[in-house]
C-alpha cells in the first residue's frame, strides 16, 4: 500500500475524535480557561455505508489494545479511553464546542494489500471541523479537516451538578461526515468511493467527567 494510502486511510479511521468536550481548542486560550475531561471514553460506530466502503477495498478493522471492539444489535464499533481532553463543552449550544484531547488504544486496518496500524490518536475539534493527527505503522501523520461532526443532532445529557463541579457528560448519536477535503485526498488516492459530503460515515457516541476550569 503506497504512503499516501496509508496516509489518507490512516487519517480518516484516526477520526474517532473527542467530538462535545474534547475535540482543537484555541491558540489563544489562556491557561485555566478551559475545563478538563476525566473518566471518559468515546466510541465510533460505522454505518452501513463505511462498511460498504471497507467491503469494496476487502478491508477488516480490529481494535488496538486498550480500545475494546462493540458488537451489538446496534452494528459494530470500537471504543476508545481518553487518555485527556480540555475544551468548552457549550452546553447551552453544543455546535460551538470545542477542545482537544488524546484516545488510548487505536485500530488496524487488513487489505489484501497490506496492514495499517493507527495509534496515537490526537484529535481537534474547532467551528464544527475535526482535524488532528495520529501514528500510521510508526510514522507521525498530521491532517486537516477530514470529518464534520453534527453535533447539533446529538443528544446531550449531563448530571444535575452545583455551579462549577465536576459533572458527568455524555452526547449520543453524533454523525460524522466527511469534508470535502477528505473526498478529494481519497479520490486522489484510491478512486471514486461512491459517498458525498452528506454521506454519514459513522456516529459518535462519548461519555466522560468534565471538571470546569477554576478561573
Amino acid at each position: 500500500m503506497s504512503s499516501t494510502r496509508r496516509t489518507v486511510l490512516g487519517a480518516a479511521m484516526a477520526a474517532p475524535l473527542l467530538a462535545q468536550f474534547t475535540g482543537a481548542a484555541s491558540a489563544t486560550a489562556a491557561a485555566g480557561t478551559l475545563g478538563t475531561v476525566s473518566d471518559g471514553w468515546v466510541e465510533v460506530r460505522w454505518t452501513q455505508q463505511a462498511q460498504a466502503l471497507l467491503d469494496r477495498f476487502q478491508a477488516a478493522v480490529t481494535a488496538v489494545a486498550p480500545a475494546q471492539p462493540v458488537q451489538d444489535a446496534q452494528g459494530t464499533a470500537i471504543r476508545f479511553p481518553v487518555r485527556f481532553g480540555e475544551g468548552d463543552p457549550s452546553l447551552s449550544s453544543p455546535s460551538k464546542a470545542h477542545g482537544n484531547g488524546r484516545l488510548d488504544g487505536g485500530v488496524e486496518v487488513r487489505t489484501p494489500n497490506g496492514t495499517v496500524r493507527v495509534a496515537g490518536l490526537e484529535a481537534g475539534l474547532q467551528e464544527g471541523l475535526a482535524s488532528g493527527k495520529c501514528v500510521v505503522n510508526g510514522v507521525d501523520v498530521g491532517h486537516h479537516a477530514v470529518l464534520r461532526p453534527d453535533l447539533g443532532q446529538g443528544r446531550l445529557t449531563t448530571e444535575s451538578v452545583p455551579l462549577g463541579k465536576p459533572m458527568k457528560v455524555r452526547i449520543t448519536e453524533v454523525p460524522l461526515r466527511p469534508t470535502p477535503e477528505l473526498l478529494e485526498t481519497f479520490t486522489s488516492g484510491f478512486g471514486d468511493p461512491g459517498i458525498t459530503v452528506d454521506t454519514v460515515l459513522a456516529h459518535l457516541t462519548a461519555e466522560g467527567v468534565y471538571t470546569p476550569p477554576t478561573s
